[in-house]
């Protein structure tokens, strides 16, 4: 009777071990597997955003939903009776002229002019064709060069939120480079916005200089293309003739 008894406890124990065992395994299991699975998603988020084009981004930018849009009047009319919330508006837009704006929901956006600007040169002034198709060769870059893109717009009817410029080169039809620069928000006003890009330096180099395809896209937050220029350049020794 004792030593059945004892068998049953010891194989109770036995039981009861193996099955702390068990425990302690599925613990260390399971401890083991989100680390595994934080490691598979650090690494599936990183190969997504570094193998995604600007098309996937816009797309992306798509999903957020924003609240619901004003024109320009209307939010200026919604608090007329708040002095001190009314002069804070008209301190934020700034130059608006408001006996002139308009009741259209939606901003306008001119772009006006293009221009590359070089130390020591006279800035190279590019026509902006009203379909965004410049002909044949669009300008020509030095090698090894400093420069920077500067353009003028104009804002007129409403708001235009988050403007940003993108960039996209292709060389023999490979993607060599792409940009986006946030410009910000602006309001509409009678005189023309004036911005420059950061300087940058033309590649040098046998493999460098050549024939160059690109895409340049002017868009705001609800991703409106205001402006889609395709055109082709060159990168040579020397700057073109004047």
């Amino acid at each position: 009777m004792s030593l059945a008894v004892g068998a049953v406890s010891s194989s109770n124990n036995m039981v009861d071990e193996k099955r702390e065992e068990g425990e302690n395994s599925n613990v260390a299991v399971g401890a083991a597997e989100p680390a595994n699975l934080q490691e598979e998603q650090r690494t599936s988020r990183y190969v997504t955003v570094s193998e995604t084009d600007e098309e996937d981004d816009d797309d992306r930018e798509q999903d957020i939903q924003l609240g619901p849009q004003y024109t320009l009047k209307e939010q200026i009319e919604k608090d007329k009776d708040d002095e001190s919330l009314r002069k804070w508006k008209e301190q934020l837009l700034g130059s608006v002229d408001f006996d002139n704006i308009g009741e259209t929901l939606e901003p306008e956006v001119r772009i006006l002019s293009l221009s590359i600007v070089a130390p020591g040169r006279n800035d190279i002034v590019l026509a902006v064709p009203e379909d965004g198709k410049p002909t044949g060769n669009w300008f020509t870059l030095k090698e090894g060069s400093k420069y920077s893109l500067k353009f003028t717009f104009e804002v007129s009817n409403n708001i235009v939120s988050g403007l940003k410029y993108t960039n996209t080169v292709w060389k023999a039809g490979i993607k060599v480079d792409s940009a986006k620069q946030m410009l910000g928000t602006f309001s509409p006003q009678p005189e023309p916005y004036i911005h420059e890009m950061p300087e940058e330096t033309t590649p040098s180099g046998m493999f460098a200089r050549g024939s160059y395809s690109a895409r340049t896209k002017f868009l705001d937050d609800d991703n409106k293309c205001y402006l889609e220029i395709n055109y082709s350049f060159d990168i040579r020794k020397e700057w073109a003739a004047v």
